[in-house]
């Protein structure tokens, strides 16, 4: 090689890298804040709730934990009902809340997911929400320091079992899930290209997502049918390759001026690989709300 030659493939390697600075920079501007999203997929105009913690203005990548509401919410009203902002700004994670899909002549306010087999206008419609998840990472990815090795799912009742499907069918984007009152409820076979962990949240007295599984009805009166709980954990726990007797490692008691109070009881499965964990906060007195909620506050499916 040259040594005309050698300066010129260094100049261009420089101005490569240079390039690419620039373009990054330009790209992850975003201040700490919210922000409302269109974003657009399979002819569908679909759109996000973005939260950037005090953190994003700095130099270190977030993690980002994708919060799905429950069938009949949406984004803005989930942001507002699960309190995950103030949890984001304290731990320093970004927050995005995707909205479901419902009827184009019908309020934008009572929205779906299509989670394998449930809900609603979203799975009656065959929406692709999982490739519209994936793009929502990818969106947020342009517009933030984002870690996509530490990219999470969680969500309420329909939202869970999105989360859930997430897990199953991109586990190569999803490092962990953490669903809230409602069972796996997919469609295609179980295949997971990897091990995901997974923290199940499930109240023994849910009375629309039972926790022993069973037909009931969602908010639009429509039936659905929910896996047992425990059927859920244990093909994650095999996938997972966890073996043994699972352990409960605590119970905790909070007071209520009504005297009922709420309780968990957290299990976990024994032997999990490293990163693979699956654990499961057995609640009694939360019924279908988001712990800690007053269950009437917040409708869903």
């Amino acid at each position: 090689m040259t040594a005309s030659f050698r300066a010129l493939v260094i100049t261009l390697s420089a101005l490569s890298l240079s390039l690419a600075s620039a373009a990054f920079a330009d790209r992850a501007l975003l201040p700490p804040g919210d922000y409302a999203r269109p974003l657009n997929h399979k002819r569908l105009a679909r759109s996000y709730v973005l939260h950037l913690p005090p953190a994003a203005a700095n130099a270190a990548p977030l993690p980002l934990v994708i919060a799905s509401h429950g069938g009949g919410g949406n984004a803005e009203g989930f942001q507002k009902y699960a309190g995950l902002d103030a949890v984001a700004d304290r731990e320093s994670f970004a927050v995005g809340y995707p909205n479901g899909t419902g009827h184009p002549l019908r309020s934008e306010r009572l929205l779906t997911w299509n989670a394998g087999r449930c809900c609603g206008w979203a799975l009656d419609n065959k929406v692709d929400d999982v490739g519209f998840t994936l793009r929502v990472i990818d969106s947020v990815a342009q517009l933030a320091h984002i870690d996509r090795r530490r990219v999470y799912a969680t969500g309420h009742s329909n939202g869970a079992m999105m989360a859930y499907r997430l897990a199953a069918e991109a586990a190569d984007r999803i490092a962990a899930i953490a669903p809230v009152a409602s069972a796996m409820n997919l469609k295609r076979a179980f295949a997971p290209s990897r091990a995901v962990a997974v923290l199940h949240i499930h109240s023994l007295d849910d009375p629309r997502a039972l926790y022993a599984g069973g037909d009931n009805k969602s908010f639009a009166g429509t039936t659905i049918h929910h896996e047992p709980v425990f059927s859920s954990l244990q093909l994650w726990e095999r996938h997972n390759q966890c073996s043994g007797a699972g352990t409960e490692l605590e119970r905790r008691r909070t007071p209520a001026p009504s005297g009922k109070g709420q309780q968990v009881a957290v299990h976990l499965a024994a032997n999990c690989p490293k990163g693979s964990a699956v654990e499961l906060w057995k609640l009694t007195g939360v019924g279908h709300a988001w712990p800690a909620k007053n269950p009437a506050r917040f409708p869903s499916a």
